[in-house]
């Protein structure tokens, strides 16, 4: 999903999110140093995937005034390095 991009600890992104509207799109940048990057499942219990379980991208950033962000990564989710 996001070839080319060392996701590692330490690795300074920014991650910009779009979220489609009726009428419009919503987009949100969060600017930040990796702490976490990993695929962790939900507690959905409508997915019927893998143990009943939605698995999504999971993305831990520390930004510059040391407020921890989780960010949930989906197709409209683009990753630059910062």
């Amino acid at each position: 999903m996001f070839e080319g991009l060392a996701l590692q600890p330490g690795t300074r992104v920014r991650v910009m999110q779009q979220m489609p509207q009726v009428a419009q799109v919503w987009t949100t940048a969060v600017e930040g140093v990796v702490v976490r990057w990993r695929q962790a499942k939900t507690g959905s219990w409508f997915a019927h995937a893998h143990q009943d379980r939605l698995w999504l991208d999971r993305l831990e950033l520390r930004k510059d005034d040391g407020e921890l962000v989780t960010l949930n990564l989906d197709r409209y989710s683009v990753i630059d390095a910062a």
